[in-house]
């Protein structure tokens, strides 16, 4: 018997995909609902009604609420800088109005944003980088990391690999206010101590 005798009564895969309508038989999305629900339910199940998990209390975070600015003094791609959250070691950071809708942002157009000026890889200042056309700041000195700041402040390029810590915003009325931060500032365990 030749192989093409062995496999001339098997169905091919065009035919196989025929018949189950070219379709996969596990879709990605089913998949990855599957496996996390599988993980949960793992991790809940090993864990739960320990005695460890009793004695762990659940850490909050509380940041300072701070006035940094207004909406009606904000000039399209002109940066306004600010401290937060303390006047410690890169606190720096900058709020803009983008003039584009970005993520985390504020105001009617959602295109108001805060960041920390320290670069994540080596915690250069990135202040006096911000750039209009692009809407992002960077490149660093050091080596040129450069970040999106329509999208939560994701590396571009560079040597980092982090995306820059965002201030959250908050409005009430014409105020801005800063009230906490997406991500670790650089050289800081905690955002809260220099």
């Amino acid at each position: 018997m030749t192989k093409t005798t062995v496999y001339q009564n098997a169905p091919s895969r065009k035919e196989v995909a025929k018949q189950i309508g070219h379709k996969c038989l596990v879709s990605r999305r089913n998949f990855l609902v599957g496996t996390g629900a599988t993980t949960v339910t793992i991790m809940v199940t090993l864990n739960a009604g320990t005695a460890d998990a009793k004695q762990v209390p659940a850490q909050v975070t509380t940041y300072p609420r701070k006035l940094i600015g207004t909406l009606s003094e904000l000039k399209q791609d002109k940066p306004l800088d600010f401290n937060y959250p303390d006047d410690g070691a890169h606190s720096e950071c900058m709020v803009v109005k983008l003039g584009v809708q970005a993520g985390g942002g504020i105001g009617a157009d959602k295109d108001v944003v805060a960041y920390n000026y320290a670069c994540t890889h080596q915690g250069n200042s990135l202040s006096g980088s911000y750039k209009a056309e692009t809407k992002s700041l960077g490149a660093c000195a050091l080596h040129l990391s450069t970040y999106d700041l329509t999208r939560h402040g994701i590396l571009i390029s560079g040597q980092a690999y982090q995306s820059l810590p965002q201030i959250l915003l908050e409005v009430e009325g014409d105020n801005i206010y800063a009230t906490g931060i997406f991500g670790l500032i650089f050289g800081r365990d905690d955002n809260l101590h220099s």
